[in-house]
This record gives C-alpha cells, structure tokens and sequence, in this order.
C-alpha cells in the first residue's frame, strides 16, 4: 500500500490510544484484539509493528482478501469495522526486505465480542410430552436457544425462565424449567396431580436472556406447548413359577416398559444376585431354579432410570410366588428322643409324641406325614408299644410293664404321600415303682459287746435290709432309723447308698456306771412312697448292745488354778483344795510336782493346798506347779492340773534414797540455780511405794535456810535448794572438812 503521508496530530493521538486500549490475542509472533463494530475514524490504526528492523523496506500485508488490512509507517490498520460472528480472527503475515533477504512474520489479529446479537430459539414451534407418573424435577423435554456471540462470553451466557402456564389447572405451578439447561421438568404439585382427563395440553410462554439473565441483557419470548400422555408403567401381574423348573434357563417371566423418553431398568428385591434379570427392553428373566422351601415369594421392584442415573418414576413392584412340589422328605427335629414308662403304666398310657416336619407347602397334600413303628430292641416281649399312624402319640400295648426289660429302643419311620421317609429311634426307660418294702434276714441281731472306753465313731455291727426292686434306683434305696433305745443319741447309723447297708456306730462316749444294756429297734423304709403294699414286721429288727466295764482313771475338776496369797501370811493355811473324781469309786492320791522349794504342800487324800513357810513377794512375785491325781487301785491311771499362785503385795519396805551424795559441795556465794538432785526408791509394789514424798525436818531455821522441789513431776526425785547463802557455805564447809577427815 502507498504512503498517505503525514497523518495530523489528532488522528496519531487517537492511534495510540487504540493501541494501547486493545489486547493481544495468542497464539502467533504478534498478537493483538480488535472489537468488532468499529463505528470511528478510517483508517482504523490497530497497533505498531514493534518487530521490524530499522533499515525495511518494501512492506506488505497478505492474508486478507477482502484487503481490509493495510500497513502505513509501521502501523497496522483497518478500513472498515469487523464483525466477530462473520470472521473471528484473521491471520496476516507481513514481509519487508532487509539489505540482506526478504523475512516475514505473522500477525494473528482476534475480532473482540461485542454483545450484538439477540438469542433466539433454535425451534419456532417447540412441542414436548409429559408421561403420568414422571416423578419431579425429571427432564421430559429441552428447550433450546442460540445466541451468535462469543460463547465463551457472558454475551452468549443464556438463562431460561418460564413466564406463564396455560390454562393455570389444577395448579398454577404445574412445570418447571431449569435456567441454565433449559430442561423443562414437574413440579412436586405438577408430578402428583398431573391428569390427562383434566387437562391433556399446556402451553408455556418461556423466555431466554443473553448476558446470565442480567437487566441489560437482549431476550426472546417463545411459546412451548406440552402434551400429557397416558403411561403403561405400572406394576405386572403376580407370577407364579414352580419350584425345580427344567429350564433352560434364562426364563422370561414378565414385562415393563416405560412410555415416555429413553430409560434403563433395574431390579431390587431380597433375593440371591443374578437369580433376576432385567433386559434393556423390560423383560424380566428367571435364571435358576427356585426353591421354595428356601423362599417361597419374591418382592421385586423395578427402577427405571435415566441414562444419568436418575430415576424417572417410582418403582413397581412384581410378586413372584412359588409353587410347591413334593421335593421335601419328612424329618424329625433331633435322632433320638428320650422317655420314661413306670412298670406299673396301664395299656394305652400315652408316654411320647413325635412329631416330623415337612418343608413341602403346608396348604398342599404334600405335607401329610404317617407313623410307623418298624423295630423294637429287645425283641421280646413284642407288642409292648404302638405309634399312632396320624399323630405320631406313642403308647403302652401290652397289659403290664413288669418283668421287662429296664430299656428298649424303638424305631419310628415318618413317611410322606410319595413315600419319602426318615426316621428316629425313641428309646424307652422302664421306671421302677416302689411296689417292695425293704425287710430284714432276721429279726434280732447281737447280743454285741463293746468295752465303755471305745472310741467314738467305732462301728457296733452292720445290718442289711434287702429290697426286690431295681437296684440303685429311689424304689431300692433304704432309709434306716432308730425307732427306740437311742433317746440320748449315743448311737447313730451310716448307710452306703450302694449296698444299703447301714453299720450302726458309736457317737456319745460310753459309760458302764450309768448304761450298761442298749436295747435298739431299727425300722427300714424307701425314701419314695409304696404304691402297692405296705411295710410290716420284717421291715424292723432289733439289735442289744452290752457294755463293758472298764477300769477309768480319775478326772479334775479344773485344768487350771489360780490362787492369791498375801506375803508375810503365817505359814500352814489352806490355800485351795483340788478337786478330783473316779468313775469306778476307787480313793485318789494327790502330790505335787514343780514346787523345789518346798513352799506349798498339799492333802495326799484331801487335795488341800497349804503354805509351809511365809511368802515374800519381793523374793518372788508368783509360784507355778503341778497337781497329780492319781488312781488309788491303779498307779498308771492319772490325771493332772497346773495351779499359779499370786503373791499379793504388803507394804513392809521403808523408802531410802538412792546414790552417795557425801561428796556433793554448793559454792558460795551462791550461784544461780545451783541444787543438789536427791532420789530414793521403795522395794515395795506399786501399791505402797510407787509414791515418796520427801520433807525438811521442823527446824525453823533448816526451813528458812533450805526447800524441796519435785523434779519433772518425778515423785522419787528432788532438788534441794540453798536460800541463804551463809548458812548453805557454813553447812558444806564442815560437810567438805567432815569428809576429808
């Protein structure tokens, strides 16, 4: 392009104003942003060409066909406005000539949006169908706008809103469109009262704004007419499959389908995984067996779903149910079962009942079970039980349990129509029943001698009383008692639960002088009453026991004595007399044992116990010796005691003082708390000489001249004091000169 030559100072004014007013845009060597619509001075300088040398010549643009752009002294510029919707960039390479060689570069210039574009909808006529049962907030149609400026601009930011629904039933609020998507959806009063009988068409004026809805933003008004249509998705009906079905597997058992817009299904329900399936057009397949002994229905709900994952409608539900075959054989709850008969049970006593379960359908014949009792061990005697063929009552056949076996072991069998079968094994105990009383072999025992001096828990004798029923059991147990002859309890009776047999032992000591016969009549009984019979005479018996004498050793009163004397007590007075006994009458010797210095002497035959000399307590306080009583007829039958003897205190001691204070000497003149410390002391006990008392004899001049002071409240201990100091230094001058003498 040709030079234009100078350009005026306004005009370059304003060029530097638009360069440095626009951007750059990326993406090539030189960037810069123009706004589209330019309504100014032309030509319209864009921006200086920073990148040429400075010796250039020859410049050129190329690249624009419409030769809107041009060059002028290292401008750029343009001839005419640029529109962003018609071409949003353009890409310039501008060459010149150096000294050297030709070289280029490229300008990339982008057309900046301006918002001059009113959007509108992408349909004239938009039209769309609502399906009854479409929960809220679910997408049934989209509204679409487009808008020419810059997406990525607010400028082509749109927001939706609907303005008005007609007609305005049952509610004014039937619809709702989403701002930004435009998604025209229910409301929650628009998804529960939605009719078609109602109202089967609506129409929706909606509007869309550029800028994101803000008041400055350019609109368009449209109108959207939406059609209510009926639905098929509801629940199926109830199926009902048989259990064990052959197959093959999968098998289609039912179907759904939504009417309305693309949807995906799925299944929910308490049942195992993949048992269920749902194919992408509603049909539901079974896929295994089924078992109806594990589950005999099936609540399945069916979810439709958006491809987003959002469910459209509320679920349905399928009931499956079923049916039974008798695949089940009936089974006892426990193998073995265990009861009790008593031997005297009448025939039709009913002992137990067992009772089988089939797992079949309980409405069905299948569950109908019969009993049979098919074994019997022992064999003999047969025909003792029947099991009844409906209920499965066991009872007593034969006239009479005694003399059986004590147990039998019975096989039950449980049978279904179709001969399905198990069984169990019952096993039957005979109880005893306490139809014998116990008797004795004889009916006197003894006479059986026993020495007085026996040992309690020495057995006497042991007896027996037999008893015919079974052994170890209640009826066969024995309770022996003594009816008569043991008022004093001196004997007792231990019975060995495993023979019965009961030994009658010794639990009082005996003695000859005051018993010597026992005469005892022993009764046997069973612990459990009779229910026949009754107990008679040979279930008593009588056991004599003699005694015999034996020669016994004297006894003593008293294990210990204690006796108090006062000291200084004239000798030959009777301290204490010693208590003895023999059971046998024989006279008793007494002596003493521990007295070496023969104090005390005592009665050979009274047992009196005297002083032989006077007692000082202060010599020794107590005396301890032994008394030997001995028998008269028999030397090494003995007894013994121990006697301690308290000497009580008398005061017969005078105090004296304690120490030699001869040598004692108080200065003069007298010094401040100067003393001498006299103590004393009393043999006597507490009693008479645990306190002394001292005291300055009358003298009127002594008392003046000296005083007695307690020390620490010691009874025993004094200090005596100087109060005139010349008479204390005359006083312990001839004391002093006394001693060196």
């Amino acid at each position: 392009m040709a030079d234009r030559g100078a350009t005026p100072m306004l005009i370059k004014a304003l060029i530097l104003a638009v360069l440095y007013t626009f951007a750059p845009c990326s993406g090539a060597n030189v960037k810069i942003g123009v706004p589209e619509n330019y309504d100014g001075i032309f030509p319209w300088y864009l921006a200086k060409l920073h990148s040429l040398p400075v010796n250039y010549s020859d410049l050129v643009v190329t690249g624009d066909d419409e030769g809107i752009f041009g060059v002028d002294a290292q401008f750029l510029y343009a001839l005419k406005p640029l529109d962003r919707e018609k071409q949003p960039s353009y890409s310039l390479q501008v060459s010149f000539r150096t000294s050297v060689h030709r070289q280029s570069f490229t300008v990339e210039v982008c057309v900046i949006d301006k918002n001059d574009n009113v959007p509108v909808f992408i349909e004239e006529s938009m039209r769309g169908s609502v399906q009854l049962g479409l929960l809220k907030g679910i997408p049934f149609m989209q509204v679409e706008a487009l808008d020419r400026d810059d997406r990525n601009t607010a400028h082509a930011e749109l927001r939706f809103s609907l303005m008005e629904q007609t007609p305005r039933i049952p509610s004014s609020q039937m619809f709702f469109i989403e701002s930004i998507t435009g998604e025209v959806s229910l409301t929650e009063e628009g998804a529960s009262t939605l009719d078609p009988e109602m109202c089967g068409r609506y129409k929706l004026a909606v509007m869309v704004k550029d800028m994101a809805g803000k008041a400055n933003a350019f609109f368009t008004t449209g109108i959207v007419t939406v059609e209510v249509t009926g639905n098929t998705w509801a629940s199926p009906d109830p199926v009902r499959l048989q259990e064990n079905l052959p197959g093959p597997y999968p098998i289609p058992i039912s179907q759904v389908k939504w009417s309305g817009s693309q949807a995906e299904y799925s299944l929910e329900g308490e049942f195992p995984e993949m048992l269920f399936t749902i194919s992408r057009e509603g049909v539901i397949y079974l896929n295994a067996p089924l078992d109806r002994e594990t589950q005999d229905q099936f609540q399945i709900s069916i979810v439709v779903e958006r491809p987003d994952g959002r469910e459209i409608a509320k679920s349905v539900e399928l009931r499956v149910m079923v049916g039974d075959a008798n695949d089940n054989r009936p089974t006892f709850p426990q193998a073995q079962y265990h009861t009790v008969v008593k031997e005297l049970a009448a025939r039709g006593t009913e002992i137990l009942t067992v009772q089988a379960a089939d797992n079949d359908d309980p409405k069905t014949d299948n569950v109908r079970i019969f009993y049979r009792l098919i074994g019997q061990i022992p064999e003999s005697p047969r025909a003792l039980f029947r099991v009844d063929r409906d209920s499965g009552v066991i009872s007593v056949q034969a006239d009479s349990m005694e003399g059986t076996a004590p147990q039998y072991t019975l096989t039950i069998t449980a049978e279904d129509a179709k001969g399905l079968n198990s069984s169990c094994t019952v096993v039957v105990t005979v109880q005893d029943e306490n139809n014998n009383p116990p008797v004795f072999s004889q009916h006197e025992y003894g006479p059986f001698h026993i020495p007085e001096d026996a040992l309690v828990g020495t057995t006497v004798t042991a007896v027996l009383a037999g008893d015919a029923d079974v052994r170890g059991g209640d009826s066969w147990q024995v309770d022996y008692r003594l009816e008569s002859g043991n008022e004093e309890e001196v004997f007792m009776l231990v019975t060995d639960k495993q023979t019965n047999e009961v030994s009658l032992v010794l639990s009082k000591v005996l003695d000859f002088e005051r018993e010597s016969e026992y005469i005892l009549v022993l009764s046997a009984q069973n612990p459990v009453a009779l229910v026949r019979g009754r107990y008679g005479p040979a279930s008593t018996a009588t056991v004599s026991i003699y005694v015999d004498d034996v020669n016994e050793g004297p006894i003593l009163s008293q294990s210990h004595y204690e006796v108090t004397v006062r000291e200084g007590e004239e000798p030959g007075r009777v301290i204490a007399t010693i208590r003895g006994y023999d059971p046998d009458s024989h006279p008793i010797r007494y002596s003493l044992q521990g007295d070496t210095k023969k104090y005390f002497s005592i009665g050979k035959y009274s047992g009196e116990l005297k002083t032989v000399q006077a007692l000082d307590r202060e010599e020794n306080s107590t005396y301890t010796m032994e008394v030997i009583a001995v028998d008269g007829r028999n030397s090494s039958l003995s007894a013994s005691t121990l006697v301690t003897v308290q000497i009580l205190d008398v005061n017969d001691n005078s105090p004296v003082l304690v120490g030699d204070y001869s040598w004692k000497y108080l200065c003069t003149p007298r010094w401040e708390d100067q003393a001498l410390v006299l103590a004393s002391r009393d043999s006597d006990g507490p009693q008479h000489g645990g306190r002394l008392n001292f005291s300055l004899r009358s003298d009127a001049a002594v008392r003046r001249n000296w005083k007695l002071t307690p020390i620490n409240g010691e009874v025993n201990a004094y200090k005596v004091n100087p109060v005139t100091p010349q008479h204390t230094v005359k006083a312990l001058l001839f004391r002093e000169m006394r001693k060196i003498r």
